[in-house]
């Protein structure tokens, strides 16, 4: 058995082997005419569909002063050199939960190695996630789909929040992503119409079917579907969307909420009674604040006993970017898609190290330094923000207002970010031109990051905002001394 991954933490898809053609060049640069442009920006793949349409996946330009793995380079990379129309990789309709996302699974190898059309026959009516049949668990493509009868699907929204994301440093993980487009009658032929029949008749999967068949009318006919630039490129020849691996399981009451008050306000409100966001609300110094909203949150309970103090601190820390992001971006579907993914924690040589946790026992190797099981939140459902007809319940619910514990850095990043807008500087361009964004979804996204900065600034300097937030010292050391912020100059 080969050993698992470790992390050494700081104090403070493998690419398919055929590919027609991958040409490295500056995608078009949009300035947000259309919805949903496919003017993006970044290094172009160049692809061609056996109907001769040329595709395309980019690989967006990073963005000024985030923070970047190269991992997320490598993870890029590797969706970028899929050929969907070779032999190695199948293609399925997505047939559990909402909207119409496809599956990309890798048929490399395997009992389907080298028979996509074979995998697409036989395995996709299965309609559910497999892994045996295949070299791993799938890819997801996602589109925009947003009509009366469907959920609501916007897909610039996950790249945005993934290169957002790296620009705050933020605690959460959330996946990378790629622009990609499909010949649309190629994914018409093999995805959609077998979306649209497969989930036919079967009332779990009434919203997912309603999604199908809006996607399959529209693949068939680009003009029935408004805003049509939403879906397709100029030449109404592709439909394109947004590659990614999310890779996170759902968490439970414990973060997620009881969602006993309905949608929307309702659920959000229920949200703020968890135990970790009741912990970030408390004005009282870090310990006692989790010891707060253990005794308070409802489902406190599930929060793990070998790690109470420790996880709630970590959790606390990811929500300050969940609220942050799903403020800035008018989020209105994060409620109830909150994921998580497990880790070991342990010091050793004076060092903070960590590495993917499977089960509930530490593996032998690092057993002696007694780690503790640590969940790690994952936001790999983002496609319900930016869009300007979205509701923002972090806003309309006033979450931002209620935090008084938060995270130094996150704090100048946001404040900078907010300079940045207003002097139309790096950041300013970055964002109007690389994203995809029309005029109004951009205004919306500066004018909510104006409003998430004077928020908080003002918390700042009324001095009921405590940066103590740093969950890494805290397991290393077992305390965290308050930081001393310039509330107007941090």
């Amino acid at each position: 058995m080969q050993p698992r991954p470790q992390e050494r933490l700081p104090r403070r898809a493998k690419p398919s082997r055929r590919i027609l053609s991958i040409v490295l060049t500056a995608a078009l640069v949009g300035t947000g005419t259309a919805a949903g442009s496919e003017l993006v920006r970044g290094k172009t793949a160049n692809y061609r569909s056996p109907a001769g349409v040329q595709e395309r996946c980019v690989m967006l330009e990073r963005m000024p002063e985030a923070v970047y793995r190269e991992s997320d380079t490598r993870e890029e990379a590797a969706f970028c050199a899929i050929d969907l129309h070779g032999l190695t990789h199948a293609m399925c309709p997505k047939l559990f939960s909402t909207s119409p996302g496809t599956l990309v699974y890798d048929v490399s190898s395997g009992p389907y190695g080298g028979n996509p059309s074979g995998f697409e026959r036989e395995i996709c009516p299965r309609g559910h996630v497999v892994e045996k049949e295949a070299v791993d668990e799938p890819i997801s493509f996602k589109m925009s789909v947003n009509t009366r009868e469907t959920s609501a699907t916007f897909a610039n929204a996950s790249f945005i929040y993934y290169h957002f994301a790296r620009y705050f440093d933020a605690a959460i993980h959330v996946p990378a992503a790629v622009f990609r487009s499909i010949d649309r009658n190629a994914h018409l032929a093999r995805v959609a119409s077998r979306g649209e029949s497969l989930s036919a008749g079967r009332a779990a999967l009434k919203m997912n079917h309603a999604a199908w068949a809006a996607l399959a009318k529209a693949e068939g006919a680009p003009d029935t579907y408004s805003p049509t630039d939403e879906l397709f490129s100029a030449d109404r020849k592709q439909v394109y969307g947004v590659m990614l691996h999310p890779r996170g399981r759902r968490y439970g009451e414990e973060i997620n909420g009881s969602r006993k008050s309905g949608w929307g306000d309702g659920q959000s409100r229920d949200f703020q009674q968890t135990p970790a966001f009741i912990a970030l609300a408390t004005d009282r110094p870090l310990h006692e604040a989790i010891e707060q909203g253990l005794a308070r949150g409802h489902q406190s309970s599930a929060v793990p006993a070998g790690a109470r103090v420790e996880q709630m601190a970590f959790w606390m820390r990811e929500l300050v970017d969940i609220t942050l992001l799903d403020y800035i971006f008018s989020q209105q579907d994060r409620i109830g898609n909150i994921d998580y993914l497990s880790f070991w924690y342990w010091s050793e040589n004076a060092e903070l190290r960590r590495m993917p946790a499977q089960g509930a026992h530490p593996p032998d190797e690092i057993a002696r330094f007694s780690p503790k099981l640590i969940k790690r939140t994952e936001l790999g459902d983002n496609d319900a923000g930016v869009r300007t007809s979205y509701v923002n319940y972090t806003k309309r619910t006033g979450m931002l207002e209620r935090i008084r514990h938060y995270a130094a850095g996150t704090y100048r990043r946001l404040l900078a970010l907010d300079r940045d807008f207003a002097a139309r500087g790096p950041l300013h361009e970055h964002v109007r031109t690389t994203f995809g964004l029309t005029d109004r979804e951009f205004a919306q996204i500066v004018s909510n990051t104006r409003g998430a900065a004077a928020i908080m600034r003002e918390s700042c300097g009324k001095g009921i905002l405590r940066f103590d937030l740093e969950p890494e010292t805290l397991l290393r050391d077992g305390k965290v001394a308050e930081s001393r912020v310039d509330c107007d100059n941090p």
